[in-house]
C-alpha cells in the first residue's frame, strides 16, 4: 500500500536537492571564472584618473609611474585629468568606477583628508569607497619672504607678524589647501595672527607676494626656488618632517626652533574598495616597483619631490594620522566650502 504522504515529500525533496545542487554549480563556476578573471587580469589599457589638470603635481607623478607599472602590467595605462571642486570630482570617479580594476587613480591631501571636513556635501566617503594601494611622493612646501623684506629666518618672520598683525598678509592657491592650513597651523602653534588672502593658483599666489600684495607664502618648491636663486626671494623653512636633498639649506619648521609641527603635501595611488584583492595586490606591486625605479626616483626628487612608496596599511595608518592633525585645526578656523 502506497504512502500517500510520502510521494509528495520526496518530491519536495527531491526538486528542492536539484535546485540546490544547481545553485552550488553555478556558484562554483561564477568563483572559477572570478578567479580565472583575477589571474588574468590585466588583459586590456588601465585607466589613470589624475583629479587634477595636465602639468599639475598629480599628473607629473601619474605619467612618470604610469610609464614604468605598464611595463610590468604588460598594458598601457592611459591617463586621464577629470580637475574640479578641489579635487573631488576625480577622486569621486576613481572611487565609483566600475570594480574591475581596470581604473584607478592619484589623489592628494585635500580629497583623502582636509575635504571631508571642509565640503558640506562630499559625495564620496574616502575612509569606505577608497582603498590605499601606496603612497607616492611627499613634498614639503616651502615658506618665503621677498629679499626685500630684510627678514633672514622664520623666528624673524613670526615677530614681525606678531609686531603687526593687521598688515601682514599671507598668500594662499585656494581656502582649505595644504598651503593654507600649513601657515594657519604655524600661525596657530606660535600664538600668531595674519590675514589669508586666496588666489585661484600658486602662480597667481606667488605673484602677489613679488608684487608686495602680500608679505609671506608657503607653496611648493618648484614654483620658489627658481626666484630664490636669482635672489628675489628668502626661503625660510620648508614644512616636511625631514630636509629634502634638493633643498639641503633650507631648515625644516622644526629646525628652526619656532615651532614643532609639520605640513607636507603628499599624492597617493588609490582605488575602489570593491575592487576584488587580487587585483588590488597586483597592481600595488607594480607601483611599488615602479617607485622604485632609480629612474623614477631620480626624476621625481629633481621635481622636489621624495618617493614614499608604501604598504596599504602603512598608506592607511600615515591618512588617519594626517587627519588628527588637521581635522582640529579645520573645525578651529570654521572653514566650509
Amino acid at each position: 500500500m502506497k504512502n500517500k504522504l510520502f510521494t509528495p515529500l520526496f518530491t519536495k525533496f527531491c526538486g528542492a536537492a536539484l535546485v540546490a545542487t544547481a545553485f552550488a554549480a553555478v556558484s562554483a563556476g561564477f568563483a572559477l571564472a572570478q578567479a580565472q578573471s583575477n589571474d588574468q587580469w590585466p588583459n586590456k589599457e588601465l585607466r589613470l584618473i589624475v583629479p587634477f589638470g595636465a602639468g599639475s603635481t598629480p599628473d607629473q607623478i601619474a605619467r612618470v609611474v604610469a610609464n614604468e607599472a605598464s611595463k610590468s602590467l604588460n598594458q598601457p595605462i592611459i591617463i586621464e585629468n577629470r580637475p574640479g571642486a578641489g579635487g573631488n570630482i576625480g577622486t569621486a570617479a576613481i572611487a565609483k568606477a566600475k570594480p574591475d580594476g581596470y581604473t584607478f587613480g592619484i589623489s592628494i591631501n585635500g580629497p583623502l583628508v582636509y575635504n571631508q571636513f571642509l565640503y558640506k556635501n562630499l559625495n564620496f566617503d574616502p575612509n569606505k569607497d577608497l582603498y590605499p594601494l601606496t603612497l607616492a611622493v611627499t613634498q614639503p612646501n616651502v615658506i618665503a619672504v621677498t629679499a626685500e623684506s630684510g627678514i633672514e629666518s622664520l623666528e624673524q618672520l613670526v615677530d614681525e607678524i606678531k609686531k603687526n598683525p593687521d598688515s601682514m598678509n599671507f598668500a594662499i592657491p585656494g581656502t582649505g589647501s595644504g598651503s593654507h592650513l600649513s601657515q594657519e597651523l604655524l600661525l596657530q602653534t606660535v600664538g600668531a595672527k595674519a590675514q589669508a588672502i586666496p588666489y585661484n593658483s600658486s602662480p597667481q599666489a606667488l605673484n602677489s607676494l613679488v608684487a608686495g600684495d602680500t608679505q609671506f607664502t608657503a607653496l611648493a618648491p618648484i614654483a620658489l626656488v627658481p626666484l630664490a636663486k636669482d635672489g628675489r626671494l628668502k626661503l625660510l623653512a620648508q614644512t616636511g618632517a625631514e630636509r629634502i636633498g634638493a633643498l639641503a639649506d633650507v631648515p625644516t619648521i622644526k629646525e628652526t626652533g619656532v615651532a614643532d609641527i609639520v605640513g607636507a603635501a603628499w599624492s597617493g595611488f588609490v582605488i575602489s574598495n570593491k575592487v576584488p584583492q587580487p587585483i588590488k595586490k597586483k597592481l600595488q606591486e607594480a607601483l611599488i616597483e615602479a617607485l622604485n625605479q632609480e629612474e623614477v626616483v631620480k626624476t621625481l626628487r629633481s621635481q622636489f619631490m621624495e618617493p614614499t612608496p608604501s604598504t596599504p596599511e602603512a598608506f592607511k595608518a600615515y591618512m588617519e594620522e594626517e587627519k588628527a592633525r588637521w581635522e582640529p585645526l579645520i573645525k578651529s578656523l570654521d572653514l566650509s566650502l
